[in-house]
């Protein structure tokens, strides 16, 4: 018997042709049950070489990394299967200024590589609102990016991946939706929970391979299929469906800019000035400040790892035109009658979504176009992005939460206590995100990149404001930017709440929020909020006492190279008690069960008392863990390739616009 529950299917509804496509063919499976082999052999691996049982090791990989694992790691803690779904199916509504997005990218990296990660190396934070505690100090902040940060992952990013990883395993398999999710969830939460960091960035760069591979030869597949671009440019200008109903043309013709990247900055879908500033602001906080991606960073062996790493993504982040936006472009030219639908009933029937149907572009290529074995292939690769990402989220908001948060509660945990709490703290993750899902179905019109960007720019403005003025101007204190945040969050959350309970419409129905709210594009809703949150946090700042110096040594941009000892405003909330365990009278022990052992181990718990270190020892490794020094030579040759990058990214642009 067949239900529905938001456009969920029990049982995968027939395709136009009324077939059922599903892997069921001994090539493809194969190639799948060898991918999730070495995939956890990887896993395992990273879990062996590592050390995962103190708050470096599994936090923040025991700091050993190297360039290109991860440059690598970035790319595909970015490239999730929301942007094969979520990009391609905006590729196919609008044309190529999606790809914005991505090359937008090529200039924050820098940003990341060259002014931010030398602040928090020096400062020797393993979080980013540890950086905001000693920066300002206070409790405030700390906790409330963090709780923050945490909404924003199970709204956007978990949810969003797992609805796009859903929309795909529909498409391709036709499985519960909720238990293929599930299964992928614990497959994924495995080597998350056991292996750590570690686990997660070399996993990740093998996953990056895949999707590399796999993606260039569904390309190759779909531009074969139009005759290469030339065909490609004029047959997308026609990709309209057969149904049209009474809707008005604009609702299903091609935008007459398909084929710009900069559009109007009055009337366009993506206007120019949304696109560079508006967009950047969220890059910044995205790449700059969010603990998925500076977590990654701090894992390397030294600055010129992380400048070589952020290069080698920035690189790789100007594929995904090529691989993702203009495949989505293709989809509607081949399927116009699913991809481009517009009337409700007709898009019901192809996807389970009044709104629209251009979510499947991507995955109904790879049904349709791919041959056995390689569909098999590219499954893998839409389950290495979905995994990638989530594994990256896991790690950071396990970090998040632990270091935090629960230290707060639990101020004398052990590290065996934080890293069980961490472990368990993934499940209600998940939890939280699965109950979510609808709610992104039927958000943004169906276009699932253009709903998570909006969320962004409603709520993560006030936060690169905060960073930004943290960094760069010390005079801004702790009153400055709390109330900075926390009048930017309401303003956020009052043009968010209020989209959602109008709903966001499509173009034959749309919503009925009032233009003095919604009326603002969400790009140019970002800039305005984030210019607000600036004025805030400075005026207060001016208004209240400054910060001394002494507190703010190698915290700060102008004072980043003082070798004074720094007066940290607090004492951190937690610190490793086991020296007062030692001083303990001791109890006698009992040797473990082997099973208990085995669990352990796999878990990354086991008890191992390193050599004791003298203060002088301590001195010297934190004075290691902070050094941003470089050889001459590498320093070099990464400043160079910045500018190689960055002269890329202008040219593409320019390209394309």
């Amino acid at each position: 018997m067949e239900y529905n529950y938001f456009g969920f299917s029990r049982v995968r509804s027939t395709t136009n042709n009324g077939t059922t496509v599903v892997l069921n063919n001994a090539a493809d499976i194969s190639v799948i049950v060898v991918y999730f082999l070495v995939v956890l052999g990887v896993g395992v691996w990273a879990m062996v070489r590592t050390n995962r049982s103190t708050v470096g090791g599994f936090f923040l990989a025991g700091r050993s990394m190297v360039w290109w694992p991860i440059g690598a790691s970035l790319f595909a803690s970015n490239i999730g299967s929301g942007h094969f779904v979520g990009v391609a199916g905006t590729a196919a509504a609008s044309g190529i200024a999606i790809g914005g997005f991505e090359w937008n990218a090529l200039v924050v990296v820098v940003i990341l590589g060259w002014l931010f990660v030398p602040i928090y190396i020096k400062a020797g934070v393993v979080t980013m609102p540890e950086y905001l505690k000693k920066r300002f100090g206070g409790q405030r902040i700390r906790i409330y990016l963090s709780v923050l940060s945490l909404f924003i992952y199970a709204f956007t990013k978990i949810s969003a991946d797992m609805f796009s990883g859903a929309i795909f395993i529909n498409q391709a398999l036709g499985l519960n939706i909720y238990l293929a999710v599930i299964l992928l969830l614990l497959i994924t939460a495995l080597y998350t929970v056991t292996g750590g960091l570690a686990a997660v960035i070399y996993t990740d760069t093998l996953q990056t391979m895949i999707m590399i591979v796999g993606s260039f030869i569904l390309m190759g597949f779909a531009f074969y299929e139009v005759g290469g671009y030339e065909n490609f440019q004029e047959l997308y200008m026609q990709a309209v469906p057969t149904i049209t109903g009474n809707f008005t043309e604009n609702c299903y013709e091609p935008r007459a800019d398909s084929f710009h990247m900069f559009r109007d900055p009055i009337n366009g879908d993506l206007p120019w000035p949304g696109l560079v500033f508006g967009l950047t602001i969220q890059a910044t906080w995205y790449w700059c400040t969010d603990q998925v991606i500076v977590q990654r960073c701090l894992s390397a062996k030294n600055l010129s790892h992380v400048k070589a790493g952020c290069i080698l993504c920035g690189y790789l982040k100007l594929l995904p035109m090529f691989i993702i936006v203009f495949p989505g472009m293709i989809s509607r030219i081949l399927y116009p009658d699913v991809v481009a639908c517009v009337d409700p009933e007709e898009c019901m029937k192809y996807c389970g979504a009044s709104v629209g149907c251009t979510n499947i572009a991507y995955p109904k290529l790879v049904v349709d176009l791919m041959p056995d074995g390689l569909r098999g292939l590219m499954l893998s690769v839409m389950l290495a992005s979905l995994m990638s990402s989530l594994t990256s989220i896991f790690n950071s908001a396990s970090t998040l939460f632990t270091m935090d948060i629960y230290t707060k509660v639990r101020r004398t945990a052990s590290e065996k206590e934080l890293m069980i709490a961490g472990r368990v703290f993934i499940l209600f993750l998940i939890g939280v995100s699965i109950a979510w899902i609808p709610v992104v179905q039927s958000a943004q019109s169906g276009q699932l990149f253009d709903y998570i960007q909006s969320i962004t720019s409603y709520l993560t403005p006030p936060i690169a404001a905060v960073f930004m003025l943290a960094i760069f101007c010390k005079r801004v204190n702790e009153t400055g930017a709390f109330w900075g945040l926390l009048i930017g969050l309401c303003i956020g959350l009052s043009r968010m709440i209020t989209e959602f309970a109008y709903g966001t419409g499509s173009c034959n129905a749309p919503s009925n929020c009032p233009e003095i709210i919604c009326g603002v594009h969400y790009l140019y809703f970002g800039i305005i909020l984030f210019a607000v949150t600036c004025v805030i946090i400075l005026g207060a700042s001016l208004l209240t006492k400054p910060i001394d110096d002494k507190h703010l040594y190698r915290l700060c941009w102008s004072l980043r190279n003082r070798t004074e000892e720094r007066v940290d405003l607090e004492d951190d909330d937690w610190t490793d008690n086991k020296d007062n365990n030692d001083m303990e009278i001791e109890e006698p022990h009992e040797d473990p069960s082997c099973f208990k052992k085995a669990v352990m181990c796999f878990c990354g718990l086991e008890q191992q008392k390193g050599p004791k270190l003298s203060e002088e020892e301590l001195e010297e490794l934190q004075k290691k863990l902070t050094d941003t020094s470089e050889v001459p030579l590498c320093r070099n040759i990464v400043n160079a390739n910045a500018i190689i990058l960055l002269c890329v990214a202008v040219f593409c642009h320019g390209f394309f616009a």
